[in-house]
């Protein structure tokens, strides 16, 4: 029996986006919107890695507003979709298809998850459309921030992938956290928005994707051209 191609699997809006900046200043938008406060401090302590229901829900008790926790949850879920769309396709940059490149070239399967509306996705990333080791998801995860170790899990299953054979590249502390806990290796792109958090655990970390990056990555996967 052929045994699974080995994986990575690309967190696009955390690890190549600036998706953390994005969805904060999505947040802070609608929250002045309805007259609360926002804050770094704030997103830390309540959202960041939380469901958007659960966190906005916890915070909204904290400062015992009665606007509804389920609908302020569901506009910046709906506003963050928007966003990251509208800058889906700048963000794929001679960079990042240079690094795809690379590992492509390694003989590496890749999938990029997003929560960007799919078609633009692929519209962007159409240079790799006739590749078969690449492949592009729909992520729906309702995760502040980050996904949570069944999405990982499910993006895994549902790309032919093994977790033992995938390596996560995370946006996050809280994704990164979340690879390891579904049984991948990870690597993380820290940018200052999120360097606070917590990456204990990966195997490095970079500032950002590019060729080097792609050749540490086959060096930790154990590939070679």
């Amino acid at each position: 029996m052929e045994e699974t191609k080995k994986g990575v699997i690309i967190e696009f809006d955390f690890a190549v986006m600036d998706g953390a900046g994005i969805l904060y200043d999505t947040t802070a938008k609608l929250f002045k919107e309805i007259g609360l406060e926002f804050n770094p401090r704030i997103e830390a302590q309540h959202l960041a890695g939380a469901d958007y229901l659960g966190g906005i829900d916890e915070y909204f008790r904290l400062a015992k507003t009665k606007k509804t926790a389920a609908k302020a949850a569901k506009d910046i879920s709906l506003c963050f979709v928007k966003n990251i769309t509208s800058a889906f396709e700048q963000a794929v940059d001679d960079g990042f298809v240079a690094f795809a490149t690379r590992l492509l070239e390694y003989g590496l399967r890749i999938v990029v998850t997003s929560r960007a509306e799919n078609a633009v996705a692929l519209k962007a990333l159409s240079m790799f459309s006739l590749n078969p080791n690449f492949s592009i998801f729909e992520e729906v995860s309702q995760t502040y921030g980050s996904v949570k170790w069944d999405a990982w899990r499910r993006t895994a299953v549902l790309n032919q992938l093994r977790s033992s054979r995938t390596l996560a590249v995370a946006g996050s502390g809280f994704s990164a956290k979340a690879a390891l806990l579904s049984g991948m290796g990870a690597v993380a792109v820290v940018n200052d928005h999120v360097a606070w958090q917590d990456y204990c655990g990966v195997d490095t970390t970079f500032k950002k994707l590019d060729v080097k990056a792609a050749d540490k990555i086959a060096k930790i996967m154990k590939v070679q051209v």
